[in-house]
């Protein structure tokens, strides 16, 4: 772990397995483990059992937990089936027999489904999303429902809930202990429970905040657009972007943006994850071979499964990372947050967080760019394919 801010924010890379700082299982379960009195976890998958028993063991201490997930983890990848009648058996009976038997094919929601059922057994109030995209989410506010507590604080990034993203995917956490982030999501959440998932509603204006010196800004897909916000933070900078993200489309508006800084004599790194940096959609075919431009892929080595990281770092002042990959969908129709920590101006006017502490914001950078640093070391140059 690593704090900042005065304590106000910690971050959090992992897994150790691969040698990072962190194992982020455990920052989800403690996390979790300090809640006194609610919680409210938005997540795409749930299938870590630790972190499970951590939501019901706080559900029996007495601490309300709700909870939204991502039904496609629930459901059967083939969906409905037919099976034709046994010796002796009806069809009505090979009918049942099919609806209540597991296939093969479940085994990839066969943990979450167990999961789910004894989050229900133990009180948990967990809905499905009705995003017909991707519910992507991946936060938890805790001690939070609209009065402030000491332990009230939030927890987001990359990584989703399960034993995969805490142990064999580049992930990031961050821990912000501040109510009016918390208050944030905790707005974001509310939406989510009331069942306006996608496009249906805007969502207040996006505010930022200062926390000991180090402006925070909270943005939702699809409601403020953040792919804009990132264009905007990456125009800033005056000497260098190192960026390391799981899914990188040319269908967004971030490839076009590092062409143009590029272009304009900034570096610009980027280490993709190996599987989806090659696809055809990839931005990767722009991208690769241009002046300023560096592209690389980690080695597949033992135990290494994605690289799943969202996380950009421009010159020493910003950190824009959460839960975002940098595509069309992520941007237009999913439900998705990034946060934006730092700025590279000291004197920021009131409505954009106030007096800006530069050395603070270096701080943080520094510590992520440490991380895509070492990710970078166990890397090979990105090589379009033949």
């Amino acid at each position: 772990m690593a704090q900042f801010a005065g304590g106000r924010i910690e971050a959090f890379v992992g897994p150790t397995e691969l040698g990072a700082n962190d194992d982020l299982e455990s920052v989800i379960v403690d996390f979790v483990g300090g809640a006194d009195k609610t919680l409210d976890v938005a997540v795409q998958e749930l299938s870590s059992e630790p972190i499970a028993q951590a939501l019901i063991d706080a559900r029996a201490r007495g601490v309300s937990v709700n909870m939204v997930l991502e039904q496609d983890y629930l459901l059967s990848v083939d969906g409905p089936r037919t099976l034709t009648p046994a010796p002796g058996e009806t069809a009505e009976d090979a009918a049942k027999r099919a609806q209540w038997t597991e296939e093969a094919s479940d085994e990839r929601v066969a943990t979450s489904r167990r999961i789910l059922a004894a989050m229900l057994r133990n009180g948990i109030d967990v809905r499905a999303d009705y995003n017909k995209f991707i519910f992507h989410q991946k936060f938890v506010v805790r001690d939070y429902r609209g009065r402030a507590t000491p332990t009230s604080a939030l927890l987001t990034g990359s990584a989703n809930f399960t034993q995969t993203d805490c142990h064999t995917n580049l992930n990031h956490i961050v821990v912000f202990h501040d109510v009016r982030i918390a208050s944030q999501y905790a707005g974001e959440f509310a939406q989510l429970r009331a069942g306006q998932f996608g496009r249906l509603q805007h969502g207040d204006t996006p505010s930022t905040y200062n926390l000991d010196g180090v402006p925070v800004r909270v943005l939702f897909a699809p409601d403020h657009a953040p792919e804009l916000e990132i264009m905007k933070q990456m125009l800033k900078a005056e000497h260098r972007i190192d960026f390391a993200v799981f899914t990188f489309a040319g269908s967004s508006g971030i490839d076009d943006a590092m062409l143009v800084v590029a272009a304009a004599g900034r570096t610009v790194r980027g280490v993709l994850d190996p599987g989806q940096g090659a696809q055809a959609w990839a931005a990767t075919r722009w991208l690769a071979g241009k002046p300023n431009i560096e592209l690389l892929v980690p080695k597949r080595i033992r135990g290494f499964r994605k690289l799943h990281h969202k996380l950009m770092v421009i010159d020493d002042h910003t950190v824009v990372a959460g839960s975002m990959n940098y595509t069309a969908p992520a941007n237009l129709v999913n439900d998705e947050n990034i946060f934006v920590i730092g700025s590279p101006y000291a004197d920021l006017p009131a409505r954009e967080g106030g007096p800006v502490d530069l050395a603070k914001c270096a701080e943080i950078t520094r510590y992520f760019r440490t991380e895509i640093d070492r990710i970078a070391s166990v890397s090979d140059p990105y090589r379009p394919p033949t």
